[in-house]
């Protein structure tokens, strides 16, 4: 009797607790459907095959005045407009000039009676109104030479396909192919890749710049703390991994210095918009392996991806942007970050990341603008391939950088802006950077900067780091 009653009572609760969900995700909004610890998808990635780079034909541009002029030096003549017949039934538009040269209508004439194609007297160019020279680049498949179809549109990049059934690599990839593959193969073609497919990016490339930064708005001059006072906050907030509210009432406590948590939160942003442009321009030395991976983060209750990239040798944080998608964009920044602190790309340049094909397509991306770089994936958790099992250990030294980060980011459950997750990282980063000794590197710290190294304590480290960061912006403000 009894194991009835409390079978109805948890029947009971459950039936409260949907009903209770449901109204917070209709009065609150669908995130509050969450459980409070609830974790981040974790799907396979898909294969991704990328193909050479197509053969890119852009249309000859010239000019019809420079024609006409080289024409009248070689004839000694003028060339004379189209004349044209009275009775002719094709009219060329007035409005109608040239695609290559820009020639006007009058030395254009109709081509092949009226059926849409014009011939250019100055030039020589055949053209219609969907003509070859109007295109900023004709795209080609390598294999066959014929002009690829552009298939579907994704947010980052356009698809192109070759579609000629005679092209060498679609016809290897078919011969190579099982009896049990062809089988399979006609009855569901979309599960195979034979054909030749070209991913066109439609963002534009805009490496970073040295720029003014973002100002905060509390300054750091005129706060009522001392600089101690803000090394010592910036030491306990950051080094140590201690929350806002640990950190304001662990300075009441030990030191008798009332702050609120938000005022640490206010020194912790404006410090981070200070030293940023300093770490993100500071003239590392640095090697040619570089390993980079995603980690989670909080940020308005939505799961966010913080890139990490890392030199793998000196043990220096490169790039760490943050973004709400893990999608090309996203590795294209990340990547960029890592690239505009080299001075020159090394022929044997290579970074070490997971699975995720984002990372082949930003590879692929850079290589249309003419950098190039090698992508090594170590996939899965086990070494079932060489090029894995030679760059796994690379490949951990990232995911330990993660767990160090997670130690630090653990206390703040969460950021409640772009901002404030923006700063943390920033903070963080320059900490590891420059203040925090690492075991493989003897217990020294990645970068080394004598003005640091000299000091006494890791609060009057902060302070200088700061006031090193500030020289940096007014000399860039004024060069």
């Amino acid at each position: 009797m009894m194991s009835k009653v409390i079978s109805l009572l948890l029947l009971y609760i459950e039936v409260q607790n949907k009903i209770i969900v449901y109204l917070m995700g209709a009065l609150l909004g669908k995130n509050s459907l969450r459980k409070y610890l609830d974790k981040p998808v974790n799907k396979p990635y898909r294969p991704l095959q990328v193909d050479q780079l197509p053969i890119i034909k852009v249309p000859e541009k010239l000019n019809y005045l420079t024609l006409l002029q080289e024409y009248l030096d070689k004839h000694g003549k003028p060339l004379k407009p189209v004349k044209r017949h009275k009775n002719s039934k094709v009219k060329v538009p007035n409005t109608l000039s040239c695609p290559r040269c820009n020639a006007p209508h009058i030395y254009l004439y109709d081509n092949n009676g009226g059926k849409g194609q014009f011939k250019c007297k100055v030039c020589s160019a055949n053209f219609n109104f969907k003509n070859f020279y109007s295109k900023a680049a004709i795209i080609k498949c390598p294999h066959c030479n014929k002009s690829l179809e552009k298939i579907k549109e994704r947010k980052d990049f356009y698809i192109y396909k070759c579609k000629n059934d005679d092209c060498s690599f679609y016809q290897r990839n078919l011969a190579t192919m099982s009896s049990e593959e062809k089988k399979l193969f006609n009855e569901k073609p979309h599960e195979f890749k034979v054909r030749y497919i070209y991913r066109h990016f439609n963002f534009e490339y805009k490496p970073l710049a040295k720029s003014s930064p973002v100002l905060s708005d509390v300054d750091i001059s005129r706060i009522y703390a001392s600089p101690h006072t803000l090394g010592l906050i910036l030491t306990y907030h950051v080094n140590y991994g201690i929350s806002a509210r640990k950190t304001a009432a662990l300075m009441n406590d030990v030191h008798n210095l009332k702050i609120s948590h938000q005022t640490v939160l206010n020194y912790a942003d404006a410090v981070a918009k200070t030293i940023k442009p300093f770490v993100d321009h500071y003239p590392y030395v640095l090697s040619n392996s570089f390993c980079g991976d995603e980690t989670y983060i909080k940020v308005n209750g939505k799961w966010h991806y913080l890139f990490f990239f890392f030199d793998s040798v000196k043990k220096i944080i490169l790039s760490y942007p943050i973004s709400p998608n893990r999608d090309t964009l996203s590795a294209v920044r990340a990547l960029d970050q890592v690239l505009m602190k080299l001075k020159d790309i090394p022929d044997d340049l290579r970074f070490i990341v997971d699975g995720n094909p984002i990372y082949v397509l930003a590879q692929h991306f850079f290589a249309q603008h003419g950098v190039f770089f090698d992508i090594n994936q170590v996939i899965g958790l086990t070494n079932e391939d060489p090029v894995s099992k030679e760059y796994r250990p690379l490949k951990q030294i990232i995911e330990r950088l993660n767990r160090t980060f997670k130690g630090n980011y653990r206390a703040t459950n969460g950021f409640n802006s772009d901002e404030g997750s923006v700063s943390f990282v920033t903070l963080f980063v320059a900490y590891f950077n420059f203040l925090r000794p690492h075991a493989a590197l003897e217990k020294r710290v990645p970068v080394v900067i004598p003005e640091l190294a000299s000091l006494p304590h890791m609060p009057a480290r902060w302070s200088k780091l700061i006031e090193l960061s500030q020289e940096f912006i007014l000399e860039q403000q004024s060069a």
